[in-house]
Order: structure tokens, then sequence, then C-alpha cells
């Protein structure tokens, strides 16, 4: 079998029915074997490597099989590696194709910065933002090179594998037929269920129980156990940014989100528990604040992690630590629980005292204000995107999640333009609507990709949040370098076009209101639709972390009165 071929059967055993990439020379091979394979596999052109690789990762993070992305050599591979670093962090499954100059016209040992035209090392590049990248320099490694790079990407702590091949190889000859990959099952191990015995042993003697749910728990594919847990023991629940989805907003154990840019309640109660379970979250400087001793100082903290170099990043010497996959680990939690008594009123009850005496000292910001107004409108199992900025904090802060309903983030990585390929990723893997929530500076990193959106008339509804800034580090230049907005507003070298224009140009259709009549007919149809909606160039996202302040004194600060009276409350009920 022709070894283009025999990666496209491959691909097509191991269940992967849509792949994404760019056209160039050293990739023409698997391109014609796509082609000739149209039937059972859809390759997508998208209009920028970096676009292929973040549309791989939306269909990742859906499907839970690997994001395929391919693209030529040079300048091709490299455009993939700001979407491969997004699933390296987020710690989704891919599997990215390069091609390569033929084996004869690589540079070998020379010391020529270049032999073949486009002959770029993207292995070398690569290898710090996958789980492996390797060459396959000849067709017979082709079989076991698939292979090693699927398992690789699937087990463990999941993420993305770079294959480089170069055109010869590509149409070389390879023995046999390609076959399913059989990953074996993650079964409860007795290491789960002493581990499941003894969180549960310290939740059970704990005052102030607090959970913080990570991104693991959608990875891992565990959200019902999940969710589950939560609701037998009733303790209330935190999560990170990227996990805001692990509960739905109307449960009443969802506190919302820790961290810089989240909300009063979670970073108050994350303050003043004093038992915290973390499930399969990393906790980084940015849910932890740069000064790791003033997080959660009266709390025993119970991490729990697939990945033992995360868990080298401790908060203190205190804590406890578990190198357990949560996929064995939550359903021993749940089936343990259900044989205990449970029973944390009083201190949800105060838990409720705090959110109501905090969401009422709060002032929402016109973002938030969209947001949640987006989030109630609505129906529930719409996956929605978001870019980097303000618009994804808005949507963190203040969207109400619904049950069956999943947000995208690039949360590590944080890179501006994976909205728009994130949710054509989405769209190809659900067959069903995606909101793709976007800033005019994030838009502006992937918008030919509107051109993908129309050409295959994908129901991808653009909600752009418009201020004509960079509002995040415009926020920033107010408060730090005396309001000079240099390259971030109109008139100091950031400029933004008409985009309803523009998308119109594309032959998206525009609309230019948020209401239900609006939404209805958006999502009485499987068009695409572009929605601009427009907010004051000084917009902000409140409450942040001021600097090396602990994650509860955010910014703007609260009465001194109401801090105490909030405390006391906390500790004893008054």
């Amino acid at each position: 079998m022709k070894a283009s071929d025999y990666i496209v059967e491959f691909l097509i055993q191991n269940g992967i029915t849509d792949v994404f990439g760019y056209p160039g020379g050293m990739v023409t091979h698997l391109m014609d074997s796509l082609d000739r394979y149209r039937e059972n596999i859809s390759a997508h052109v998208n209009y920028h490597e970096q676009a292929c690789a973040m549309a791989a990762c939306g269909w990742a993070e859906i499907t839970g099989l690997p994001g395929v992305a391919y693209a030529t050599s040079g300048p091709g591979a490299t455009n993939l590696l700001t979407g491969i670093a997004c699933a390296y962090f987020e710690s989704l499954p891919c599997l990215f194709i390069t091609g390569q100059v033929n084996t004869y016209e690589q540079k070998g040992i020379l010391g020529v910065r270049q032999r073949g035209f486009q002959e770029t090392d993207i292995v070398s590049m690569a290898k710090p933002v996958t789980k492996n990248a390797f060459m396959v320099t000849e067709a017979s490694q082709l079989p076991g090179a698939l292979e090693r790079a699927w398992k690789t990407a699937m087990s463990g702590r999941r993420g993305p594998v770079l294959l480089d091949i170069p055109m010869n190889v590509f149409r070389g000859e390879v023995a046999g037929c390609p076959a399913g990959i059989h990953m074996e099952t993650q079964s409860a191990l007795p290491q789960a269920e002493a581990i499941a015995s003894e969180i549960l042993s310290v939740l059970r003697t704990a005052k102030r129980p607090l959970i913080l749910a990570g991104h693991g728990i959608a990875l891992s594919s565990t959200t019902d156990a999940f969710r589950s847990f939560v609701n037998l023991t009733g303790i209330p629940t935190t999560t990170s940014m990227i996990a805001v989805d692990a509960l739905p907003s109307d449960s009443p154990l969802h506190y919302g989100m820790i961290g810089a840019y989240g909300t009063r309640i979670a970073n108050f109660l994350i303050d003043h528990s004093d038992c915290i379970l973390t499930l399969g979250s990393r906790l980084d400087c940015r849910q932890t604040g740069v000064n790791k001793a003033l997080f959660a100082p009266k709390a025993q903290i119970l991490r729990v992690d697939i990945d033992a170099g995360e868990l080298e990043n401790r908060t203190n010497e205190q804590e406890r630590q578990y190198v357990v996959p949560l996929q064995t680990l939550l359903p021993a939690l749940r089936r343990k629980a259900e044989n205990l008594e449970w029973d944390f009123s009083s201190w949800r009850n105060r838990c409720e005292r705090i959110r109501r005496k905090l969401a009422a000292a709060d002032n929402p910001e016109p973002g938030n204000l969209l947001a949640e107004k987006l989030g109630n409108l609505l129906p529930d199992g719409i996956t929605v995107t978001t870019d980097v900025g303000q618009n994804q904090v808005w949507i963190a802060q203040s969207m109400s999640i619904k049950p069956h309903q999943r947000v995208l983030f690039s949360g590590g990585h944080g890179a501006m333009g994976y909205s728009l390929p994130a949710a054509i990723g989405a769209a190809v893997a659900t067959k069903k609507p995606v909101v793709c929530c976007v800033g005019d500076g994030g838009f502006q990193m992937n918008i030919q990709e509107l051109e993908f959106i129309a050409r295959e008339k994908l129901p991808v509804k653009i909600v752009l949040m418009n201020n004509h800034a960079l509002g995040m580090i415009h926020h920033f230049q107010e408060m730090y370098f005396n309001s000079n907005y240099m390259q971030t507003d109109d008139g100091k070298g950031f400029t933004v076009p008409d985009f309803a224009r523009i998308a119109a140009a594309y032959g998206i259709r525009v609309v230019s209101a948020l209401d239900t009549n609006t939404l209805s007919s958006v999502f009485a149809d499987d068009n695409p639709v572009f929605i601009e909606l427009c907010l004051p160039q000084t917009t902000h996202v409140f409450p942040k972390l001021g600097l090396n302040k602990p994650i509860h004194q955010q910014e703007p600060p609260l009465a001194e009165d109401l801090m105490e009276e909030l405390v006391q409350i906390c500790l004893d009920g008054r």
C-alpha cells in the first residue's frame, strides 16, 4: 500500500472522520490520498496553518479523539506551532503531520543552514510543546510510528504528537493494512480505592470543605461521576477558569471560578476553607496568586492529578498529593460516598449568605452584563468558544452555563485568535450550532477563517464584543502607565475595520441585536451568523487581582467592615 494511503486508512480505522490542513508541495501525496478516501474522511482546508491546528484542538476537545492537522514543510510547519502549543498546555490529544523535503535533499550533518527548499527542523522546534515529535525516515517505519504517536497522544495526560514525514516517504510502499488501536481501559485500581477512602476520611472531618474542579474532569470524561459526587456530599464547589462547565451555573453548590479574575465568592471561600480537594487542576500562579504562601492559608489541600510533574509546583509543604487518573478515582469516590452520611448544611447556608452579600456589593461591568444576557438566551447543549482577553473573562465570570453545555478556552497558552478556528473544529465535530465569542483584537488574528465557515456553511454564530481597543492591555495601561494607551486604541496605533461589512463580504448573515427574537431566528437554521456588540472603549474586567495580594483581596477593594462581617459569617455563622 502507498504510504500516504496507509496514513489515511489508519485514521479511518481509528475513528477519525475529519482532518484540517493547508495545501503544500510536501503534502501533496497525503492530500491526494485524503481525496480518494473522501467517502470515509473529510479533509477541510483552512486559510492559515495556525487555524488548522486550532480547529484540530476544538475537534479533539469535543470528541475525545486526536484532532488531526497537516501542513507542508518550512513556513507551513512553523505556522502550526501556536496551535500545537495550545493542544499541549490544554492536554488535548492531537496528531500533527508535517511534510518535509525528500530525505536525499536534507542537509544532514552539513554545516549549511538549509539544503532543500523550505527545509526546516520542525521536530526540534516542536519537541518542547509536544509529548513527542519525530521524523519518519523510511516508509517501513510508518506503521509503528503511527501506532506510537496515537498511543502517546491518548495515554496518561493527553497531548499532541508531531510526525514529520519527508515527501519520498509519503510516496513509498508499506506492507500490510492498518488496524484500529486498542487502548487499555482504566479499571478500578486498588490504589484508587485506598486514595478515595483517605480523601473521604479527611473531608468528613472538615468544618468548611471546598472542592476545586479542574479541566482534567472534562478531559477524562468524568463529568457525570464528578457531579454525582458533589451532589452526594453537598460540598461547595469552585472551578478553574477553563473548567467553569464542570457544574451547571444553576447548581446551588457552584460558587464560580477562582483566581486572578475569579469571582469574589470563590476566592473568599478558598481563603477561609479548612479543607480543599482539587481535582485535575494545575494550581498555577493565575489561580493561587504569585505569593503561594497567601493561598488558602487555613486549608488542608488534597491535590489529585494524573501528572506527577504538576505536583512539583507545591502550594505548601503540607499538601497531600495523589497521582491517580480521575477515570478510576471519581467512580470510587462516588461509590464510597453513597455509603456515608454527609451534612454540611450549616456551612452551605453560610456560603449562601456570603454569596448574596458579595453579589450586592459588586457593580457589574458592561461586558459582564452582555455575557450574562447571552448565557440566558442560549439553548442548552450549545458549545461556546472563547478567545483571549476581556471577552474570555466576561464569559467565564458571568455567562450562565447549562447542564449540557461546553465552554472551550485557550487557557495556559492564552492564544489570541483561538475562538474562531476552535469553533470550526467544534462545529465540524458536533454538526450543531456553536457560539464563537471573540474580541475585536483576537478576531483579526484568524479572520480569514470566515471563508471556511461560509464555504462549508457551518452553523457558527460569531458574537463579537467590540470595544475598539485591546481591552485587557488597555486596562493595564490605565492602572500602571498613567492611561497612556499606546498601541492599544484608536489614534494610538491600533484600529479596527468595519467588521459587519467584512462578514457580509464573506457571505455571512449579519444581525445587529442580541435579544430573544434575534437568537430564536439565529438558532432556527444551521447557517453562519455574525453579531457585533459594541462596548465603551474604556472597558474593564473586575474583580481582578492586585500585585502580590492574596486572591480574595481583589480590586476594586471591598469595604473593611463588609470583609469583617463576611469573615464572622464564615467562621461562626453570626
